[in-house]
């Protein structure tokens, strides 16, 4: 059967001080009535029935979980004891899945990415589905590029596989960390990167083939955790397993050493929204420039974007500002420099008076 899981751990932290630790980004709703979260299960569920779906997390968030999304039943919430990477949600996950089902696929979603034309997306994942059904095959979905993003990984393709699939697929030639702005001109130049959009689909059991070759320490640990499932020794085994676990990201750990990696070219729009600036894209701009939601007045102040909530905001002769105004935090940053806010976030965690914030 097919599978859906949701992972739902991340911070957010380049999207502060809105989202913070223990309200982060996909429980927002920046761009619209429903939270992120909920527009992802929301999403999936035109695909994959409500009783497959799962939610991987933690602690700290399955109270809000089960208030945003009533509808999940209670034993599809995976709990984390900690967080150790993608790698181990995605593969402690896959144990779990294949207990209940050796023959299941899974689709790995993100909680907090942005996407339009549902039917689209649909489409492509069910065209993912049929090549992992019958195929030894690691599949993510690839998105062409609009601008030299640097805050997105991408994908160089390669030959496209045979079969007469509707949406281009193609082997993966390699994978590329965030650029800096020269290089990712050069990836949107050059016609064959794809933005990675985080978004995978493989067997389970074809998955776990690639931890023993490729992560086998994890794996070992993964067998652990899989034989203590059900028993009453099962969350110290789970526990205790994790501590050992070194945390390193699916893509470096499986990925980026796979040779059966494919890429649907996806046709759909699709948005990360990971940091302030990317709220312009989704935000009307006045006459001067200026995307504000909130009170904003100003004097000669030009393209800002101004996010409050209860106070009034006034500028006199600013340019190219975020203001970001919540209950106990008022952020000032240059546009330019909006992926820094992650450091600053590192730096505040270093004084005991600020870590309530973070």
């Amino acid at each position: 059967m097919n599978y859906a899981l949701i992972m739902c751990g991340g911070s957010g932290s380049r999207f502060w001080p809105k989202s913070r630790k223990a309200y982060p980004k996909q429980f927002l709703n920046p761009l619209g009535p429903h939270t992120m979260i909920q527009s992802t299960f929301s999403r999936i569920s035109n695909l994959i029935p409500v009783e497959n779906i799962y939610v991987v997390t933690n602690n700290n968030y399955v109270d809000i979980i089960r208030q945003q999304l009533p509808e999940l039943a209670e034993e599809n919430i995976i709990l984390e004891p900690m967080q150790k990477e993608t790698a181990t949600c995605i593969g402690y996950s896959a144990v779990k899945l294949l207990k209940k089902d050796p023959e299941a696929i899974m689709i790995v979603l993100p909680s907090d990415h942005h996407i339009e034309d549902e039917k689209e997306f649909i489409r492509t994942l069910q065209q993912a589905l049929l090549i992992a059904e019958n195929n030894k095959a690691l599949i993510t979905i690839g998105v062409k590029p609009t601008r030299p993003e640097t805050a997105y990984g991408y994908i160089q393709v390669g030959k496209k596989i045979d079969g007469q699939w509707p949406i281009d697929t193609h082997k993966v030639k390699r994978f590329t960390e965030k650029p800096n702005k020269e290089k990712a001109i050069e990836f949107v130049e050059d016609g064959r990167y794809l933005w990675n959009s985080g978004i995978f689909i493989w067997k389970g059991s074809y998955l776990l083939k690639q931890y023993k070759k490729h992560l086998p320490d994890m794996y070992d640990s993964m067998k652990k955790i899989r034989d203590g499932l059900g028993t009453d020794e099962e969350d110290s085994i789970i526990e205790e397993e994790y501590k050992k676990i070194e945390g390193i990201s699916i893509d470096y750990g499986i990925l980026e050493k796979s040779k059966d990696v494919y890429v649907i070219k996806c046709n759909f729009k699709w948005d990360d929204i990971g940091n302030w600036t990317a709220m312009e894209r989704y935000m009307e701009k006045d006459e001067w420039g200026n995307q504000v939601r909130g009170r904003f007045v100003h004097m000669d102040s030009r393209d800002c974007i101004i996010c409050g909530e209860k106070r009034l905001i006034a500028a006199i002769g600013v340019n190219d500002l975020i203001v970001v105004d919540t209950d106990d935090v008022l952020l000032l940053c240059r546009r330019e420099r909006d992926q820094d806010i992650k450091e600053l976030l590192n730096k505040l965690s270093d004084h005991v008076e600020f870590k309530e914030y973070v």
